[in-house]
C-alpha cells in the first residue's frame, strides 16, 4: 500500500523472524539500512501501531508503516527548460528526453539539466531524492524515462528496477554487419585505469542485454536491445565488447566506418553524427497505484531517422 507521505506493508512469510531493520531493507530497497535504522530511532516507523526498536523481530502478517521525514532539498534551480511529457498523473511522469540534455546536476553541470526542468514543472519534486528520478539516460542518449512524484512511488519504482519488472527497449545503430541477434551476459564495472569509462569485467556487476537485428546495411546494423539490468553505459559497453560499437559513440565507438563507394550525403551524415546513435524507444512498468502493466513508445528522433534513411538508401543503391 502506498500514499503520498506514507509507506506501508505487511510482513510476508519469507521474512518471518527477521530483525525489523533487515526486513524493512528488503521491503523498501530504495532506502539504505542506515537510513531505515535512523527512521526507526527517530520514531518514523510503526510496527503493528507501536514504536519499535530496530532489533525487534517481525512475524508474518505484521503491519509496518513508515512516515519518512521531509527530504531537505538541495539548492536546485528551477529552470523553464522545455520538456516533452509523454504521460503524467498524480504518481508518475514519463519524459521523452532529447539528446544533449544531462539528467542530473553534477560536476560541470550545476544547472540546465532535466532535474532543473522537473523542479520547475512540479516544484514538489524538490522534496524527493534526485527529484524523483529513479533511472538515467546518458546525456547524448535520447528517449523515455520515468520519474516518481511521491516517495512511496519512488520506492516502488526502484524496487521494480531491482526485480527487473521495468521493461526498457532501445534502438541503436552499430558499426559492422551483425549476422543475427542474441544475448550478452557480461558483468560491467569501472575500467581499471580509465575511471570515467566502464568495461566488461569479472569484478563488475551482472549485466544482461538481449539484442535483435532489425535491419542490415552495407557496413552498419540497426539493432533493438532489451535490458534486463541497467548498468552505466550498458548497451554501449556490451556492443563494443562484441566489436559492434554504437555509431557516434565518443568513448567506445572506435574509428568512424564509412562504406566504400558511399555518396557525399552519407559521408557527411556519418561524419557529422557526434553522439551515440542510441534511443530509449519503449518503456513498460507496473503502475504503482493501479498495479496494472502500462507501456509507452516514442518515435525515433530526427537525427537518427535521417541516418537510418541514408544508410538504407546507400544499401539500395549498392545492391548487386
Amino acid at each position: 500500500m502506498t500514499s503520498e507521505n506514507k509507506l506501508s506493508a505487511s510482513i510476508p512469510a519469507e521474512l518471518n523472524g527477521q530483525r525489523l531493520d533487515q526486513a524493512l531493507a528488503t521491503l523498501f530497497p530504495a532506502s539504505t539500512r542506515s537510513q531505515l535504522q535512523r527512521w526507526i530511532k527517530e520514531g518514523h516507523v510503526q510496527l503493528n501501531g507501536r514504536a519499535p526498536l530496530k532489533r525487534d523481530k517481525v512475524k508474518a502478517g505484521d503491519s509496518v508503516e513508515i512516515k519518512p521525514p521531509a527530504v531537505v532539498s538541495a539548492d536546485w534551480k528551477a529552470e523553464a527548460i522545455p520538456l516533452e511529457i509523454v504521460y503524467e498523473d498524480e504518481d508518475i511522469l514519463v519524459i521523452n528526453k532529447v539528446a544533449g540534455l544531462v539528467v542530473h546536476p553534477g560536476a560541470g553541470n550545476p544547472e540546465g539539466t532535466l532535474l532543473n526542468a522537473l523542479v520547475n514543472h512540479a516544484p514538489k519534486l524538490a522534496q524527493l531524492a534526485r527529484a524523483g528520478i529513479v533511472h538515467r539516460l546518458d546525456k547524448d542518449t535520447s528517449g523515455l524515462l520515468v520519474v516518481a512524484k511521491t516517495e512511496s512511488v519512488r520506492q516502488n519504482l526502484i524496487a521494480q528496477l531491482q526485480t527487473r519488472s521495468v521493461e526498457r527497449e532501445y534502438l541503436t545503430i552499430v558499426n559492422g554487419v551483425m549476422v543475427a541477434g542474441g544475448t550478452i551476459d557480461a558483468a560491467i564495472g569501472r575500467h581499471r585505469t580509465q575511471r570515467t569509462r566502464m568495461a566488461v569485467s569479472e569484478r563488475g556487476k551482472p549485466a544482461v542485454s538481449h539484442y535483435r537485428v532489425i535491419k542490415k546495411y552495407r557496413a552498419h546494423t540497426l539493432v533493438q536491445v532489451k535490458l534486463e539490468s541497467g548498468r552505466t553505459h550498458q548497451i554501449r559497453v556490451h556492443m563494443a565488447h562484441l566489436n559492434y560499437p554504437v555509431v557516434g559513440d565518443p568513448v567506445y565507438g572506435g574509428r568512424l566506418k564509412i562504406p566504400a563507394g558511399s555518396g557525399e550525403d552519407l559521408k557527411n551524415i556519418l561524419r557529422g553524427f557526434k553522439r551515440q546513435a542510441l534511443h530509449a524507444l519503449k518503456l513498460g512498468l507496473i503502475h504503482p497505484r493501479t498495479e496494472k502493466h502500462v507501456q509507452w513508445a516514442t518515435s525515433v528522433p530526427a537525427d537518427m531517422s535521417e541516418l537510418m534513411e541514408s544508410l538504407a538508401k546507400d544499401a539500395k543503391e549498392h545492391q548487386k
